[in-house]
């Protein structure tokens, strides 16, 4: 899928994740308007590009170089979302682990699992199986009242998640520690392990890792509900399709959008967590 029509596939799924947020939980929805752009802190990668899926939802965030990481002044108050690769120094691994254990939130995505996880919270998660190949995968949720999967999946939604070739499956170490947010049969039965997000507590903070990237580049369409038309998946939501939003919506089916609204969800409801824990301090 080239980028355009990603791009609107994201702001697609972005309208549905505000606009049932309006409509089933207004105080969320007023939290998540209140966000700043000293609140998310993106650093920049090769790969994957989360800062697609942020402007997508209209969330203000601050852009940095993985070098600036080194000059940071982190606070606890604070999301930090890196990119993979994640490539950074050893005193920002340094500087990360002390961010979290303050209570800074971490958001990471694919080989940052090795080059961030791995050094800054050593024996929790790991990469020990060979990567994937390019490949696309069913995923499900484990605990849909969770607060971080609230309208990740829901009703017929049946999302296809990308796996980048060379994508490093996640080893959970310490079971006790770790919960597994999002899980994939298929991705387990290929590649030897299930989950694709994952979520633990250090110190004062919190970490979230997810394989693969989290701006999707391609899904497939493995159904005819997958091949109808996108806005087939407002009507499924309950949502108003725009008239302004019309004519993007002609040549994306409902797999495009829907592969692409478990990030918007995702994401809007870690950023609302940060943003209300924020608030009560």
């Amino acid at each position: 899928m080239d980028q355009d029509k990603r791009d609107r596939a994201y702001r697609a799924a972005a309208h549905i994740t505000r606009e049932q947020l309006l409509r089933d939980d207004p105080e969320r929805a007023r939290v998540l308007d209140e966000v700043v752009e000293s609140d998310v802190v993106v650093v920049a990668g090769q790969y994957d590009h989360v800062e697609s899926v942020l402007r997508a939802l209209e969330v203000p965030h601050r852009v940095v170089s993985t070098a600036d990481v080194d000059r940071l002044a982190l606070r606890p108050e604070q999301l930090l979302i890196v990119n993979c690769p994640g490539v950074v120094s050893a005193a920002a691994i340094t500087k990360i682990r002390a961010f979290v254990e303050a209570g800074g939130s971490l958001f990471t995505t694919d080989w940052a699992l090795k080059h961030v996880i791995e050094p800054a919270f050593p024996g929790v998660l790991a990469f020990d199986k060979a990567p994937t190949a390019d490949d696309v995968v069913r995923i499900e949720v484990l605990d849909a009242e969770n607060i971080y999967l609230q309208g990740v999946l829901e009703g017929q939604d049946d999302p296809q998640w990308w796996l980048e070739a060379s994508s490093y499956p996640i080893s959970v170490i310490d079971e006790e520690r770790v919960k597994v947010l999002i899980t994939s049969r298929e991705l387990g039965e290929k590649y030897g392990e299930r989950p694709v997000a994952v979520w633990f507590r250090w110190g004062q903070g919190d970490v979230f890792h997810m394989i693969s990237h989290y701006y999707l580049q391609r899904t497939e369409e493995r159904t005819a509900r997958h091949r109808g038309k996108a806005e087939g998946y407002f009507a499924e939501k309950g949502v108003d399709l725009p008239d302004a939003m019309m004519a993007d919506m002609d040549d994306l089916s409902v797999a495009d959008v829907e592969s692409a609204k478990p990030s918007a969800a995702f994401m809007s409801n870690v950023i609302i967590e940060k943003k209300r824990r924020q608030r009560q301090d």
